[in-house]
């Protein structure tokens, strides 16, 4: 190993969202990576941030971190609607960038930061932390070994308590909806089950409904899909439940699988797997999906390995999104102008 792929990354944080601390602190102080700097809205909120969790230093503005020449990774865990705006910052100030999902508010976004994303040259990631998890490896690896016979039918449900009326998750113009927190894990889960159904899912249907108090903001959304093979997809979301629910079930013409959380394995790393031969349970490991992500990551940063969340990835999610939305009597999620 070259003394270049053992060198710590040097990230600066985009905000002081509560999602850090899980996302990047922790996976970042596990695997031996610097966080450099953060900047925040609120630099008392940025300089409490950074005291919690041994950030290096403080910058005054986003637009100070990313012309900080020592930071090389940009980290975004902005509200959604901000996502697309800093993304794209980022990306012309030579930075990598592992951004929250999802990329942007909507594709026509999405297509901006691919194509800054191919100017730039550098490493772009989105978010979705839960494939490289065993939990989700696995599942995969009993669906392409045949166990469970020919795909037939896939169900994921990601669904939360509601977040308090004033969270930047309900607000329209900060892109905010169940389908845009939640719904793009499902929608991204059944993207990637395309090596064994013939090809990835078509939208057929999908229906919602308005959170109350938030017109056009969805507080939950069910979307029907389909795929080449003829197997059926559900992908559920809602962000007003009465718990909190992530689940993803495989079903086959031999059997059928489920992970009670996909998303959060850590806090769930059961596979249970029901044949004619019975039913097992596997545990997965409870090692947090983050830092696997991270791992990936740097992975390519440091040292080119393959990386299949990128910024094409991305913009077919949320292709996907736009269409749920429209479908279900949406609009897809307003562009947000930022200030820099």
């Amino acid at each position: 190993m070259s003394e270049t792929s053992r060198e710590p990354l040097r990230i600066g944080v985009l905000g002081a969202a509560r999602i850090t601390e899980r996302a990047l602190i922790d996976p970042a102080r596990t695997t031996g990576h610097r966080v450099v700097a953060v900047a925040a809205r609120d630099r008392s909120r940025a300089e409490a941030f950074a005291a919690e969790h041994g950030v290096e230093r403080v910058a005054g503005s986003y637009a100070e971190l990313l012309a900080d020449p020592e930071v090389e990774v940009v980290y975004n865990p902005l509200a959604n609607g901000l996502h697309g705006p800093w993304n794209l910052a980022a990306l012309a100030a030579g930075k990598h960038v592992l951004s929250e999902k999802p990329s942007a508010s909507n594709a026509e976004e999405a297509a901006e930061v691919r194509e800054a994303v191919a100017k730039a040259g550098t490493v772009f990631m989105e978010g979705f932390h839960y494939p490289f998890h065993p939990v989700t490896r696995r599942l995969h690896e009993i669906l392409a070994d045949g166990e469970l016979g020919d795909l037939r039918r896939v169900e994921t449900t990601v669904a939360i308590p509601p977040p308090a009326d004033t969270d930047p998750r309900w607000s329209l113009p900060l892109a905010g909806g169940s389908m845009m927190d939640l719904g793009c894990y499902g929608l991204h889960a059944m993207r990637m089950l395309a090596p064994w159904a013939g090809g990835a899912p078509r939208l057929q249907s999908a229906e919602g409904e308005d959170r109350e108090g938030a017109p056009g903001v969805d507080e939950w959304l069910e979307a029907v899909l389909s795929f080449p093979d003829g197997a059926q997809g559900s992908a559920c979301c809602h962000m007003s439940y009465d718990k909190l629910e992530m689940s993803c079930l495989i079903v086959g013409t031999r059997g059928e699988a489920l992970a009670p959380n996909f998303v959060l394995p850590h806090l769930d790393d059961r596979l249970v797997v029901r044949t004619a031969e019975g039913e097992r349970t596997e545990r997965l490991g409870t090692r947090s999906s983050y830092t696997y992500q991270l791992e990936a990551f740097t992975a390519r940063v440091r040292g080119g390995a393959p990386l299949s969340l990128d910024a094409d990835d991305a913009l077919a999610t949320m292709r996907l999104i736009d269409e749920c939305y429209r479908a279900a009597g949406f609009e897809p999620r307003p562009r947000t102008t930022i200030r820099r």
